[in-house]
């Protein structure tokens, strides 16, 4: 990874913002106000179809061009944006760091003046360093707008979307919820946004579980209830998703289990999961590590969503691409 140049920096959410109040770009979840949260929703809804039949197309992006930009390994993000740039009617230009002249020393603004030459209107980016995405956003020209595609352990806001649309789709309102989120919570960017946009929607109870060498800082997730144990965690779970160990972001950490010891003590199973609601759903984000964070016939069960997980990531995104270059279209 190429150093980038450090400087103070404005808030995150204060660029997210256009003067007239149109979302330029998607950062963080944290500081959208829940309006625009369940307007993102139901536009993302209008974007499913059954399954089987064609899927949801437009031309809302004729003639714009989405570059997605990942320095960092992804399948279902990077696809899925890529076939919801597409399914709008965008040109889409997929970038990673083997074809990428960052990888010969490059600088990272250098990349995104070359992509602002070529007229590119919507950059995607991933990036294992934290702050890429923000400080991308303060260097651009006005009529381009950048959306986070994961960020470090930071935040990985379409994730959070889709994540909670799923929920919704399920469980209706949000109030009388208990969420449990299981595993690694500590380096997990997935982690972080959900919470922020279940929090926002007033979700009735956040359970953040995981060793105590894999816990959040106290105060990082406000309102969440941070516990070490799935018998407190998960009872009565009205959804319950686990997340994998984020071991190339963990370095040489001491204190963390074993696989046999993890699982026994934090892996979603069919046993654990009798601790829930009979009724709850199970979640991933995605890649699982079956036999790990989550048993393979819960993942395969009739309790999971996963597979609707990854159909609503592709309509989320489709639905904050059209809303970005509809604040571009506003700009002009």
């Amino acid at each position: 990874m190429i150093a980038e140049p450090t400087e103070v920096l404005q808030d995150e959410a204060s660029l997210q913002i256009d003067e007239n109040g149109n979302l330029r770009h998607l950062l963080t979840l944290k500081g959208l106000d829940k309006t625009l949260l369940i307007d993102i929703l139901d536009d993302a809804e209008r974007y499913l179809t059954e399954p089987g039949r064609v899927p949801a197309s437009s031309r809302a992006l004729a003639g714009r061009s989405v570059g997605n930009l990942f320095f960092e390994p992804s399948t279902r993000t990077r696809a899925s944006f890529d076939l919801a740039g597409k399914r709008l009617g965008a040109d889409v230009l997929n970038l990673d760091v083997n074809t990428s002249s960052r990888k010969k020393g490059e600088s990272i603004l250098d990349t995104i003046y070359t992509l602002e030459a070529m007229q590119v209107d919507i950059m995607v980016v991933r990036d294992a360093s934290a702050g890429v995405p923000a400080y991308i956003a303060r260097h651009v020209q006005p009529h381009v707008s950048i959306l986070n595609a994961g960020e470090s352990d930071v935040s990985h806001p379409t994730q959070g979307l889709l994540d909670v649309l799923t929920i919704r789709q399920h469980k209706g309102s949000f109030g009388n919820l208990a969420v449990a989120i299981v595993g690694d919570i500590r380096h997990s960017r997935v982690a972080m946004s959900v919470s922020q946009a279940l929090t926002t929607l007033g979700v009735g109870e956040l359970r953040l579980i995981s060793p105590p060498v894999l816990a959040p800082d106290p105060g990082s997730v406000p309102g969440a209830k941070i516990v070490d144990t799935l018998e407190e965690g998960l009872a009565d779970a009205d959804v319950v998703m686990a997340l994998r160990i984020q071991r190339e972001r963990i370095g040489n950490l001491d204190g963390i289990p074993g696989i046999d010891e993890y699982f026994a003590n934090y892996g979603v199973s069919q046993e654990s999961l009798k601790l829930a609601k009979r009724d709850s759903i199970v979640m991933h984000p995605g890649p699982m590590n079956r036999g790990i964070e989550i048993e393979g016939v819960v993942a395969d069960g009739p309790q999971s969503v996963i597979t609707q997980q990854v159909t609503n990531g592709v309509a989320v995104r489709m639905a904050v691409l059209d809303r970005v270059t509809k604040s571009l279209a506003a700009r002009h």
